[in-house]
């Protein structure tokens, strides 16, 4: 017996650092909605999501000889390819959203990610739905029905539609991944790297074609891309390849639903975005569908803003 208890107390505090990094991660990468939302006071959308994608890009790289991590990239055409909805499409069209739209809403339809994998599962990838599936996709759909509100002919639709579309194309960076052949940790780091810059040339070109405001170099700009670049890229990305280590895959999942409730609370708290009570129980169904999905395992996938 206190054999027993001896094994369980060391497994709990084995336990204690992966679900501080978790909690960590959710915080960085849930309050990070807000950031990106008053940080677009002082800039256009593309020009921030160019800015903190080549200083988390150039960060990143810095970092790889540190990690004894080969600089090589290796599958350069799916690499590139993943960099272009990863990267591009993703950082890309939550910076667009953010714009008109809340930050809250936005975090939650941007992470409508898993859904659009199950959905692109069957024909890309063979895969069926299956299991709580079903009830996780219907849940997910009504939900998504309230938070757009179509009915109300609300402006803000259109921002919700892009943050949706960003969803979309994190998911179909999830489908990209999965046809490419990871071996280990290192791969992995190189893989982020390499299709961040892939990705970055987009935003670099689009940056410099299309006009924007000029930039506000205020100090809260200054922190902002910061936080995206150190906070939300690098450490992020280091706390999730330790929590991908420690963590069952059921757990690692639940980053899906505690990183849009962290966006949530904070722009309700912080920018006073109160929800609908019809957006408000589309949120609640979301998440539901979110949980579900997490705790059958089905919502894993690479990290992201």
């Amino acid at each position: 017996m206190i054999s027993t208890n001896r094994s369980d107390r060391a497994e709990q505090s084995s336990l204690l650092g992966p679900l501080a990094a978790f909690g960590l991660l959710g915080l960085l990468w849930g309050y990070n909605w807000v950031v990106m939302k008053l940080a677009l006071r002082d800039a256009g959308p593309i020009d921030f999501a160019m800015l903190r994608v080549v200083l988390g890009t150039l960060i990143t790289f810095a970092l790889l000889p540190l990690l004894r991590v080969p600089l090589k990239p290796r599958h350069v055409g799916k690499t590139a390819l993943l960099g272009l909805f990863q990267t591009t499409g993703f950082v890309g069209l939550i910076s667009w959203s953010l714009v008109v739209g809340q930050a809250g809403k936005s975090a939650v339809l941007a992470y409508t990610m898993p859904f659009w994998v199950i959905l692109l599962g069957w024909p890309f990838l063979g895969e069926r739905l299956r299991g709580l599936q079903w009830p996780a996709v219907v849940l997910a759909f009504a939900g998504l029905m309230l938070v757009l509100e179509v009915w109300s002919g609300d402006a803000g639709l259109a921002s919700s539609l892009i943050a949706l579309a960003a969803g979309a194309s994190w998911g179909i960076s999830v489908i990209i991944v999965k046809k490419i052949p990871i071996a280990g940790r290192d791969e992995l780091v190189s893989l982020t790297a390499w299709q961040m810059a892939f990705g970055s040339v987009p935003l670099i070109v689009a940056a410099l074609v299309v006009p924007e405001r000029p930039i506000e170099w205020t100090p809260y700009f200054v922190g902002a891309l910061a936080y995206n670049a150190i906070g939300g890229t690098v450490i992020a990305m280091l706390l999730w390849l330790y929590i991908l280590q420690r963590l069952p895959a059921t757990i690692s999942g639940l980053s899906s639903l505690v990183v849009p409730i962290v966006g949530v609370v904070a722009a309700w708290a912080q920018l006073g975005e109160r929800p609908t009570p019809a957006e408000g129980a589309g949120i609640v169904l979301m998440l539901a569908a979110l949980a579900l999905l997490a705790l059958a395992g089905r919502a894993s996938g690479p990290a992201a803003p």
